[in-house]
């Protein structure tokens, strides 16, 4: 086994805790792979398609990928984001820079035209700009962010991005008002960020902590309570994280369960996603059914998604 010096030592012992050896080793090997993690983007299909993505980057002499499961997503190998950043696509908000593992929450929501829509934790605005683009800018979608900086930050970006009729609200998601209610919702929650980390990097040592990890999950579990509290009866709720530890993700969603007895767990399910493809991502062990926990590796963040559903009101 390698020495905890190359990740925290706290993240090390809690990895301990929750895997086994070889699960740990595959973990371990996947922060290794991070630090030669390559570009991807999504095009913005409220601006732009796949098609007319692709010709820009081949015309700006950029090598690209499309992944099997979701042909908007482009993997740029080679390159820095700055190569992007002077591009007219990018400049005209045709397309996002973001992970392929957060691309994954937007699609396990499925949005439908139409719907109510809430988005919890909304800044920097990449799912929130996926989400209405999947709708195809037809849902009523609200974000709420608390900070008024990243409220800015959001607020330009659904600009930029031709995301139009978003409500933002400059609100702590944790006290929103019981009087909203929604059809769907997405709440991509703060967390330790365990998922996101490379071998050596010296600002994770710093930061992922005892007291991280519990101020983060005390806001995750006043988060869930409000978010089943506005779901609407038969509508649909997805929780995820950028983090690994099982005490961040499967123990919330269960935890949370035992106190809103009218909800359950639905098995995610992205459309187009064949797990046994080579693009694939790979997946950690999880001892709640139906949710998925992403391995990092050098293409995708360690992250996690579940999908919580709402019993219909009986008639």
């Amino acid at each position: 086994m390698p020495t905890t010096r190359d990740i925290p030592e706290f993240l090390a012992q809690r990895l301990d805790d929750a895997y086994d050896a070889d699960t740990v080793a595959r973990i371990r090997d996947g922060f290794r792979a991070a630090c030669d993690r390559p570009v991807t983007l999504r095009a913005n299909t409220l601006r732009a398609g796949a098609d007319e993505v692709a010709t820009a980057l081949s015309d700006a002499g950029i090598p690209w990928t499309h992944l099997s499961w979701y042909p908007d997503a482009f993997i740029l190998d080679g390159v820095r984001e700055r190569a992007v950043w002077d591009l007219e696509i990018y400049r005209a908000g045709k397309v996002y820079l973001q992970s392929l593992s957060s691309m994954m929450p937007p699609l396990a929501l499925a949005p439908r035209a139409g719907a109510d829509i809430l988005d919890m934790c909304a800044a920097p605005g990449g799912k929130t700009s996926q989400i209405m683009a999947l709708a195809g800018g037809q849902a009523h979608l609200t974000a709420c962010e608390m900070s008024r900086p990243r409220a800015e930050k959001l607020e330009y970006n659904l600009d930029k991005l031709g995301c139009v009729n978003v409500q933002v609200m400059r609100v702590d998601a944790r006290r929103l008002d019981e009087f909203f209610s929604f059809d769907q919702i997405l709440l991509d929650a703060p967390c330790t960020g365990t998922g996101t980390i490379s071998t050596g990097d010296e600002r994770a040592e710093r930061r992922i902590s005892p007291e991280l990890l519990a101020k983060v999950a005390k806001s995750q579990r006043a988060l869930l309570d409000r978010a089943l509290t506005v779901l609407k009866p038969g509508g649909t709720l997805i929780y995820s994280t950028c983090s690994i530890l099982p005490e961040e993700n499967e123990r919330q969603v269960a935890a949370a369960l035992k106190r809103h007895r009218d909800c359950e767990v639905a098995p995610v399910a992205i459309g187009g996603l064949d797990r046994a493809a080579d693009d694939a991502p790979q997946t950690l062990p999880c001892a709640l059914d139906g949710a998925l926990t992403i391995c990092p590796t050098r293409d995708y963040e360690g992250f996690f998604i579940a999908a919580i559903k709402k019993a219909a009101r009986k008639r």
